[in-house]
């Protein structure tokens, strides 16, 4: 054999092994993205900014099943609708036990002759006198068994004292939605979520933020809080804690889309809703929506609050807890609350 054939036979040999070393370097690390991916997402959030896959659809806004039911005449019909009360059949406190499975101190309570929208002649109101130490008053509705949900939409009108002010201290306000967070009807605070044990998210004003009544923001507890309180979110993409390091994208994805903060007017009727999906358990494809008015204000997504199917929307409700309401009489207003599986909007009139 010549020189030239030997040479010829090398070059072969080379060309094969660096074929198949190729072919190797381009086949693992996709495989190895799918081996790995799975780990990857139930990590999130301890190391590095989670997987966010699928494409967000786009949230609806402006009118929804309401339209169809001016002055939500009717509207508990609707398929669509888990629950709805405008307190025209409820003449004190008492009369709330009807619909409700809650009432947390009913001698805060009571009804006003006043409705939003001018839908009917009454409404809730929540009533917090002078004090000292921390109360909370409101209404709430289990859904027992087959009645819990992964996904529900709460839309509820309220109205603010137009002197409301708390000059400082823990306050909690609005509509609350969540999973297994009130274990033999008492609340969990300070407990965080793990995924397994609860999550809860309430649409509030935070008293810290903002003019007075505060900043619109979700306050959650969920699989990724990292103190034993729940976080805030705010829809401009702020995060509370560590704001620094967990803000807009760094939690919410890269289709997070940052929309203005701000305080909403007092004494006025004003109509909220928000809308909590419960995520893949163990994904980050929950995700949360708010709206005022049908304008929709905030959009989280890549949320993961559940790592097992049972942990189940179970109870939503609205109320006013102050913890040092040390300044005056503060009183809230709520009329026309309605909980559905899409999305509901404002009421329209006839």
């Amino acid at each position: 054999m010549t020189l030239k054939h030997v040479l010829i036979g090398l070059w072969v040999c080379l060309s094969l092994v660096w074929v198949a070393g190729y072919s190797s370097t381009v086949a693992a690390p996709s495989e190895g993205k799918q081996s790995a991916k799975q780990p990857e997402e139930k990590q999130a959030g301890k190391s590095g900014q989670p997987k966010q896959t699928n494409e967000l659809q786009p949230l609806p806004e402006g009118l929804g099943l309401a339209a169809k039911y001016p002055g939500d005449k009717g509207i508990e019909k609707d398929p669509a609708v888990v629950f709805a009360d405008d307190f025209e059949d409820s003449a004190s406190a008492a009369d709330l036990r009807k619909k409700w499975d809650v009432v947390i101190h009913p001698g805060n309570i009571s009804i006003a002759d006043e409705s939003a929208k001018n839908s009917g002649k009454r409404s809730l109101l929540l009533t917090i006198k002078k004090r000292t130490s921390g109360i909370a008053t409101g209404v709430a509705k289990l859904l027992k068994g087959k009645e819990a949900q992964d996904v529900l939409f709460l839309r509820w009108y309220t109205k603010f004292d137009k002197d409301w002010f708390v000059p400082s201290g823990s306050v909690h306000n609005g509509g609350s939605i969540s999973s297994q967070y009130f274990p033999g009807g008492r609340a969990t605070p300070g407990v965080p979520g793990n995924g397994r044990n609860k999550f809860l998210a309430n649409f509030e004003n935070e008293n810290s933020t903002g003019k007075t009544p505060g900043n619109m923001n979700i306050y959650l507890y969920h699989a990724e809080q990292p103190t034993r309180w729940g976080d805030h979110f705010y829809p401009s993409g702020k995060v509370l804690p560590f704001s620094w390091k967990r803000s807009g994208t760094a939690t919410f994805g890269k289709q997070f889309v940052g929309r203005p903060d701000f305080s909403p007017k007092r004494g006025v009727w004003l109509c909220y809703e928000f809308m909590v999906k419960a995520n893949t358990p163990g994904k980050h494809d929950g995700r949360i929506g708010m709206w005022l008015n049908g304008k929709l204000i905030g959009d989280f997504p890549n949320l993961r609050m559940r790592d097992i199917k049972s942990l189940m929307i179970d109870r939503f409700g609205v109320g006013v807890y102050i913890a040092k309401n040390t300044k005056r009489t503060n009183r809230k207003w709520y009329d026309n609350i309605v909980a559905a599986t899409s999305y509901i909007g404002p009421m329209v009139t006839k």
